[in-house]
């Protein structure tokens, strides 16, 4: 659906994305994730076709956007971060014209218009002039004119931004229902956004791609934590004999309890390696208080990759 290959943009000597790849296939939900500045926005441009690349190529379903702007175009809904609406407008009037602009035919225009007001819940605001919603119900606008023309990208920028808990909730809901016609491509510097809706994250810094990842893969480390009552220099051989067990560190003592996290090697799965740990330990004759595999957050990963040095 998607390919963006070795995409760069420089603004004289800011280089603000630096070769970036990544494919994107239909129906996925994919985080675009970074800190402001990082080029998450940059990209997204690129991707619909508002800013060319210095180098590169993008193509959205089988079209490039430096050639087939319109065609790219029409497949795509963009929400992009500022959210650029008229409040003299209404509701209505706002649509219809989003409407005319992504060429949908003015008989099918009451209809979609209709659908994606029911879609963002704005039924009760449908008459009112934007100007005067709170600034969760103009992000809404923003994404039902984002929808009306049934696209097969979506690209939002900070969709849930300035929405309230409940209202964040059903954007969440929203995206998760669009996902089922359309890929989704969600830019965004809340973590808990990514790990609530992204089947993937794409983490930008420095305007480079540090990781692309299923957020399965992510969860799932390649380490066991285990609490037993033997010291580092009894434990460290004990867990160092056994196949599979590449490295060893000393996490430190709670009470009785000495903690270690033991990597592994290639091949190799936690939950397989337990049992054999566990029944090694029994043999030893020690203590065993714990021993899971470690779970890693989106926020553990983020922060070490945040720590790295360089671009």
């Amino acid at each position: 659906m998607i390919k963006a290959e070795a995409l760069s943009r420089t603004y004289g000597d800011l280089v603000a994305v630096d070769q970036v790849s990544f494919t994107i296939g239909n129906g996925e939900i994919v985080g675009l994730l970074g800190h402001n500045g990082a080029g998450k926005t940059t990209i997204m441009k690129m991707l619909t076709g508002f800013l060319e690349p210095s180098s590169g190529t993008v193509v959205v379903d089988g079209f490039d956007p430096s050639r087939q702007r319109q065609q790219v175009q029409q497949r795509i809904g963009y929400l992009p971060e500022n959210n650029p609406i008229y409040p003299e407008m209404s509701v209505l009037d706002y649509l219809d014209y989003a409407a005319a602009l992504h060429g949908v035919a003015p008989e099918a225009r009451t209809a979609r218009i209709r659908d994606a007001i029911e879609r963002t819940e704005l039924t009760s605001r449908a008459t009112a002039l934007i100007g005067t919603l709170s600034r969760g119900y103009r992000q809404r606008v923003g994404v039902a004119q984002a929808i009306l023309h049934q696209p097969k990208v979506l690209i939002l920028d900070e969709p849930t931004n300035g929405l309230d808990p409940t209202q964040v909730q059903h954007m969440r809901e929203l995206i998760r229902a669009l996902s089922r016609q359309a890929t989704v491509i969600l830019s965004t510097h809340i973590l808990q956004e990514v790990q609530a809706i992204c089947d993937r994250v794409i983490i930008i810094r420095g305007g480079r791609k540090a990781l692309d990842a299923t957020m399965a893969e992510l969860r799932a480390g390649k380490r066991l934590l285990v609490s037993i009552d033997a010291a580092p220099e009894r434990a460290l051989p004990l867990f160092r004999a056994v196949t599979g067990v590449d490295t060893v560190e000393a996490l430190g003592s709670d009470g009785p309890q000495q903690r270690y996290a033991l990597d592994l090697a290639g091949g190799h799965e936690p939950l397989d390696a337990a049992p054999v740990i566990a029944a090694r330990i029994a043999a030893a004759g020690v203590k065993l208080y714990a021993l899971t595999p470690e779970t890693r957050d989106l926020e553990t990963i983020f922060g070490q990759i945040s720590a790295q040095g360089g671009r």
